[in-house]
């Protein structure tokens, strides 16, 4: 019998497959596993809510919030904003990778084909993910049990979609083409609608950065004649 280790004796096993679910989501090259990120979380709340009840004054206030601030950053950090991070590199590539895989497609290819030469052409790490399930179908899984399993390690809605649709036309043999040409179009639009919500916040960008420097510039020159006399005598 499989000896229980710590986490899995204080974490009932639902939070545990959560969050598994969710590191899953960071590839392959993550060194995170589940068990070492809820140790280290629950080991660091815990040393900062005793830090801040012995040492702070206002410990009743400060213990509680420092701790909260920790459980929710860490979570952040270490899994949240990889993932979305990770989510938006993939969709980013995704636009290229389906414009291959398109014109694989009609030049007569199958499906499973085609996904295997833009894979193996296409250095991206989305093609990593793909040349993942590809691998899987030859070790004796459909390709469809495969890409079914893929969009669980694909923290972005858009290229699931576009998984399922693939997977959707290769069961009821509808035009495989039609599908991803137009997730390709809602992938190009979201893109563009994204530039375009970064180029809208740079004024504001812009201001708060040379409010931050030139205020205080402005004030060094308004003072600088009392600052010399205070210096002077």
């Amino acid at each position: 019998m499989k000896k229980r280790s710590f986490i899995d004796k204080i974490y009932p096993k639902k939070i545990i497959k959560k969050y598994n679910v969710k590191i899953e989501l960071l590839s392959d090259d993550t060194t995170l596993n589940v068990r070492k990120f809820l140790y280290y979380r629950l080991i660091g709340s815990l040393l900062i809510f005793i830090l801040f009840g012995v040492f702070s004054k206002y410990s009743y206030i400060t213990a509680p919030l420092f701790t909260l601030i920790y459980y929710i950053g860490i979570t952040y950090l270490l899994i949240d904003y990889p993932t979305k991070k990770r989510g938006l590199e993939l969709e980013h590539e995704a636009i290229f990778f389906f414009e291959i895989l398109e014109l694989t497609l009609e030049s007569g290819r199958t499906l499973s084909q085609a996904l295997e030469i833009t894979a193996n052409n296409v250095d991206s790490k989305l093609s990593k993910e793909f040349k993942k399930t590809l691998s899987e179908v030859k070790m004796g899984k459909s390709l469809i049990e495969s890409l079914k399993a893929m969009k669980e390690r694909i923290p972005s809605d858009t290229i699931n979609n576009t998984i399922l649709n693939m997977t959707e036309s290769s069961i009821f043999g509808s035009n495989i083409i039609n599908s991803i040409n137009n997730q390709l179009d809602y992938l190009r639009n979201k893109e563009l609608m994204e530039i375009k919500a970064r180029i809208a916040k740079l004024p504001t960008k812009i201001s708060i950065v040379s409010v931050l420097l030139f205020i205080p510039l402005i004030l060094l020159i308004i003072l600088s004649p009392v600052l010399i006399e205070l210096i002077t005598g």
